[in-house]
């Protein structure tokens, strides 16, 4: 910004004609208002303006958007204000006449320390949630066919389409392959689908402009924009509306995609590795999963075994989850029959909860089979019996049913009791058949 009209459109032109998106403008009034309601990553302007001067644009700027950077362009008669200028959060400043080479330089600049801050931004969220192990515990014929196949997929940009029951460990698989590939040092992003409205999802994948919808005061970048470079794992992917699954399988095809609200074509390089629990075959025959998608994701395919298959990792496991848990004695041989003969439906995840349950009812002491808490089968008339594997749908109806009833039949309310989505919570309504005393 410059209240010198011909000086500021040649150098908007010049931005332009290098790859910027750029807005110019002749008036700091117009600026102020314009830094409080738009999204930019760069403001320019010159220092000496009336009646808004360039440190008042900095101030504004610094006050409604901190990460904005502000270039400063001054006279060589006005370096010690500039100088002033930088102590209050200016990037640089630039003394005129300003040459395009010098502005581009100091662009790149301020490119790459975005970059930076955005990569450490992204650490900082991935290891809050990296998952607990670090790679696939266990010696069985099974985990070794699993490495394998991360082993030759890793160097390759190829989709993974990663299938098995819940708490079998897709995400880590998912991990394992982008820490072993070349895009280790690149950002590795999650989108749960299940865990978000459609809406939310499309805009949390694809980003969105500025009034496309209400609320949307600026624009912001998706996941696969953010991931640039690196990897992008897609959780739940059978639970995607047909909708999005086109929009997906367009961004497949050719790298591209268009933010919510605009119009602008975007082409990214981020790898996508999707994971589900569903059989997407059955979904392709009943019509709610687009075959041409499938086929698009199942690239390079990995099942992910139930732990049932591979019983001999439980000790390796669980000595893995007790030692990250702190517990140092080893078990008595009463409680690793215990473990060993349990069919685990909840997989890995289950073995998890189990033990950190049992080092919680121990007090921190021996772990005893009193202390490993099972779904017990049940009698159902007589001399039959209900398996664990039976009994934990019931279990789960029971538990929604609960929750429910707590909430007043409020669905929100239920589904945070549940740790679901709500379009879970719907999901399991739908399969039980539950009939609500107060719907909403």
């Amino acid at each position: 910004m410059d209240d010198e009209a011909r000086f500021c459109e040649l150098t908007a032109e010049n931005l332009r004609a290098a790859g910027y998106e750029v807005e110019n403008l002749t008036s700091g009034t117009e600026a102020l208002k314009r830094i409080k309601t738009g999204s930019y990553d760069v403001v320019i302007t010159d220092l000496k303006m009336v009646p808004v001067d360039g440190l008042a644009i900095l101030a504004a700027t610094k006050q409604e958007k901190p990460e904005t950077e502000v270039l400063i362009l001054t006279g060589y008669g006005t370096i010690p204000t500039a100088v002033e200028a930088m102590r209050q959060g200016a990037f640089d400043f630039i003394t005129k006449p300003v040459t395009l080479d010098h502005l581009l330089t100091v662009l790149k600049k301020v490119k790459e320390l975005r970059q930076t801050r955005q990569e450490n931004k992204i650490l900082k969220q991935e290891l809050k949630t990296t998952s607990r192990f670090i790679e696939l515990v266990g010696e069985s014929p099974a985990l070794k066919r699993v490495r394998s196949l991360i082993d030759k997929v890793a160097y390759s940009d190829a989709t993974v389409l990663i299938t098995g029951e819940s708490g079998t460990g897709k995400e880590l698989i998912a991990r394992m392959i982008h820490r072993t590939s070349p895009r280790a040092d690149k950002a590795f992003l999650v989108v749960h689908a299940a865990a978000l409205p459609e809406t939310l999802l499309e805009s949390e994948l694809f980003g969105y402009e500025k009034g496309a919808f209400t609320g949307a005061t600026s624009a912001k970048p998706g996941r696969l924009e953010q991931a640039e470079g690196g990897t992008l794992f897609l959780d739940e992917i059978g639970e995607i509306s047909a909708q999005l699954q086109v929009k997906l399988l367009r961004f497949l095809q050719d790298r591209t995609f268009v933010r919510l609200g605009g119009t602008r074509t975007i082409t990214v390089d981020t790898r996508i590795i999707a994971a589900t629990n569903r059989n997407l075959l059955e979904e392709i025959k009943a019509g709610r999963f687009r075959e041409d998608l499938y086929y698009r994701l199942a690239v390079f395919p990995i099942t992910a075994p139930p732990l049932r298959e591979h019983k001999e990792d439980i000790p390796p496991l669980y000595e893995h989850i007790l030692a990250r848990l702190g517990y140092q004695r080893r078990l008595s041989p009463a409680v690793i029959k215990l473990l060993i003969d349990y069919e685990w439906p909840g997989n890995v995840r289950e073995l998890e909860n189990v033990l950190e349950r049992a080092l919680i009812l121990s007090a921190g002491a021996e772990i005893l089979p009193q202390h490993l808490q099972f779904p017990e089968p049940m009698a159902v008339g007589k001399g039959t019996t209900v398996t664990t594997s039976a009994l934990l749908p019931a279990l789960e109806r029971q538990m929604v049913e609960e929750a429910l009833k707590r909430a007043g039949g409020n669905k929100s309310k239920a589904a945070k009791l549940l740790g679901i989505s709500r379009r879970m919570l719907y999901t399991k309504i739908a399969k039980y058949g539950i009939k609500e005393e107060n719907p909403e």
